[in-house]
């Protein structure tokens, strides 16, 4: 049809005349007849697959893992992997290589993934289908000894307890996420695409009773091409390579905000020391990972820790205005602690060189909420260091931390008790504040050593593994309102860590009584960041113009690179202002100028003030929007070896992403390669002809055209 389509366009070009502007159209027509028919055929040879989640390279100052495709995509005949057993074909008897593996998520293991890797020239890629329930074996894609070489512990200090070397705290790690594979591993649903995968292998490719399947055979393509090679340096010195007026980049490094507030108002103007100024930190984690780039639920490993901190801070919010404790409380959470802890390093590098609102100095104490899904004995574990404790100024005030936290559980459904005092401190940003100077300080988790966590830092770590269900037939808006379980336990927890926090603070103890978590505001994060964070709650607390980042899915939690702030980091930062600050009645436009009015000058340097478009009345469709001031800021969560540009850094992280172009996967049949080549052979015969066709006209054009021709010097 194509060829026949150009003779048919030079034919009737030639007819006209070559002054005139007509020809240009009639080009351009022709041009748009054979593009749409191109793509009409396109569809009918291509299956295009909806929703596929890669996994990506990373690259460090060392090396560089995840996966990649090549330029052009790699294509493989399907083969649907039933047991481990069916590994031989892929790898050695089946005769039509590469194949293209699809495995079912109980095959996802190191054991075959390694052995598909050092097969890979067989091998063009693995698709893994997501179950829509968990397993129920363990799985850790991370590592054993998470940030092994980023904490605190060194052959600086105290080497016995580096390592890992006295407690393995991911015994379940597989350390897959941190393989490099040669060819593409996407994640699919379960779903439409999935089905017609599995139909595409039954009717082509299964064989039957031994027998070799016959051609067509169906085979898939998949795009992943990155374009980060090596390790971070490498990719960093392609970045400042400028041959054009738009240079590429091939690589981003990891990175976002740092979240924090405080309960009494800090000059975030005039950086550095405050004098007379002293902070409590109560610190947690956002983000977390797994293998694959746009799934990393981080229920367990992050959300349970950052949700019991924002619901004991939204406790704490009364008593800390009506009678002020004598220290400071700071919330801080901290982005891409999964890589080198990011957030946290760089927080204390700017405390260290007067970048932040406090300093060192001006640190009291520290207490980290970690992992506390409350999954094995329902029992909180005081974890500290045993090495700074040998300082007896700091040993007392840990003391004193501790009593703080088991006279808080008092009156409560909370166990908790304290690990051999020889136990190093488990993966921690407060690791970070340690390595600096030594700070007192409790990490609080729901294990005594080897973490209670078997999904850590996969895509099973989600809202089943948290125990969150509802009952049948609920709506979403009766189950962001339906409190759960979990989120009584999780109550529990964070009325406990804010009633710790303002006794270490200094509290007054009549006012203890009065702070108490709230189960309908802990169900709601609970619901919002594990279920969906598109609900009426969310919508109320956010500008308008961040209505996009809501979506009907959980909260992807993967830290991402430095361009934009990500949607947890949004998210939070107006659920803290909102839990932690008052409405102001100013208008919209002073709010967003951040002053109560045109003469304010002041309040910007202790305050930030955000308008949110609030919840629409009844009857009504207009929401009414308002302005909320509180402590709330965001703070560079950026690695320093990226600011001194020392990518091969030892001290920092030096995370970075690849870019890449395009992300897609789509079958089709594909035939034999005789049959190719013969199609290949009529089609260069068939061009061959229509060249001589289209030479033979075009020298014959006067003749064959030259009746409807008028004479140029035609006269009337």
């Amino acid at each position: 049809m194509s060829t026949l389509t150009v003779v048919f366009c030079f034919c009737q070009t030639r007819k006209m005349d070559l002054l005139s502007s007509k020809w240009i159209l009639n080009l351009i027509l022709c041009s748009l007849f054979i593009g749409v028919g191109g793509n009409s055929v396109e569809k009918k040879i291509y299956v295009h697959l909806n929703y596929t989640v890669p996994c990506v390279r990373l690259l460090n100052a060392t090396h560089q893992i995840g996966c990649q495709s090549s330029l052009s995509g790699n294509v493989g005949v399907l083969h649907v992997l039933e047991s481990e057993d069916n590994l031989d074909w892929v790898l050695k008897s089946g005769p039509n290589p590469p194949y293209l593996v699809i495995l079912e998520s109980p095959l996802f293991t190191r054991s075959i993934m390694m052995k598909l890797k050092n097969g890979s020239r067989r091998v063009a890629g693995v698709v893994v289908v997501a179950p829509n329930a968990n397993p129920l074996e363990a799985f850790s894609p991370h590592t054993t000894c998470p940030n092994e070489n980023s904490g605190v512990y060194s052959e600086d200090y105290d080497p016995a307890l580096a390592h890992c070397n006295v407690t393995v705290w991911n015994p379940f790690g597989n350390g897959l996420a941190y393989e490099e594979f040669d060819f593409p591993i996407f994640s699919l649903k379960d779903d439409n695409d999935t089905h017609v995968i599995r139909q595409c292998y039954m009717e082509h490719n299964r064989a039957v009773n031994g027998s070799t399947p016959q051609y067509p055979l169906c085979a898939m393509q998949l795009y992943s091409h990155m374009s980060a090679v090596t390790n971070t340096a490498t990719c960093m010195r392609r970045n400042d390579i400028d041959f054009s007026i738009s240079p590429e980049m091939v690589c981003d490094p990891l990175g976002d905000y740092n979240v924090w507030a405080s309960t009494r108002p800090i000059n975030n103007t005039a950086k550095g020391h405050k004098m007379w100024e002293s902070v409590v930190i109560a610190a947690a984690r956002l983000d977390s990972r797994s293998f694959f780039f746009d799934i990393a639920p981080g229920a367990d490993s992050g959300v349970s820790g950052f949700v019991t901190l924002l619901a004991a801070a939204h406790a704490l919010r009364n008593a800390t205005q009506e009678a002020p404790p004598n220290r400071t409380i700071l919330y801080a959470f901290f982005q891409g602690e999964t890589f080198d802890y990011i957030g946290s390093s760089r927080m204390v590098y700017d405390m260290q060189n007067n970048q932040f609102a406090v300093d060192l100095d001006n640190v009291h104490s520290v207490l980290e909420i970690g992992q506390v899904g409350l999954h094995t004995e329902s029992k909180l574990w005081l974890h500290s260091d045993p090495v700074s404790r040998k300082n007896s100024s700091v040993n007392d005030e840990v003391r004193k931390l501790i009593e703080n936290l088991q006279s808080a559980a008092g009156g409560l459904n909370i166990s908790m008790d304290e690990p051999s005092v020889s136990q190093p401190l488990p993966p921690s940003s407060f690791q970070r504040f340690l390595r600096a100077r030594p700070i007192p300080g409790v990490v609080l988790e729901d294990h005594q050593s080897a973490f209670s966590n078997r999904f850590y830092e996969s895509m099973y770590d989600n809202a089943e593994y948290l125990n969150i269900s509802y009952p049948p037939n609920m709506t979403p808006e009766e189950q962001l309102e339906f409190v759960t379980d979990t989120a009584k336990a999780l109550t529990e927890v964070a009325t406990m860590v804010a009633k710790a926090l303002y006794m270490q603070a200094g509290g007054s103890e009549p006012q203890l009584s009065s702070i108490k978590a709230d189960a309908q505001i802990v169900t709601r994060l609970l619901y919002g960041f594990l279920v969906r964070s598109n609900n009426s709650w969310f919508q109320q607390l956010i500008p308008s113009d961040l209505m996009s980042h809501l979506a009907n899915r959980p909260t992807n939690f993967y830290v991402g690179v430095t361009q934009q702030s990500s949607e947890p980091t949004l998210l939070v930062q107006h659920l803290l202002a909102n839990l932690t600050g008052s409405t102001v009645n100013i208008t919209q436009e002073n709010c967003q100028n951040q002053r109560e009015d045109e003469n304010d000058k002041e309040n910007k340097h202790m305050y930030y003030y955000m308008w949110v478009q609030g919840a629409a009345p009844p009857n009504s469709t207009q929401r009414e929007g308002f302005c909320i001031r509180s402590t709330v800021r965001l703070s560079k969560a950026l690695s320093p070896a990226f600011d001194m540009r020392e990518y091969t850094s030892k001290d920092y992280s030096t995370w970075t992403e690849s870019r890449w172009k395009s992300i897609k996967g789509r079958i089709f049949l594909v035939a034999s390669h005789d049959l190719e080549m013969l199609t290949l052979g009529v089609g260069i015969a068939v061009l061959l002809t229509s060249l001589l066709l289209t030479y033979v006209i075009s020298s014959k054009a006067d003749m064959l055209f030259s009746s409807g021709r008028e004479p140029t010097n035609a006269t009337y």
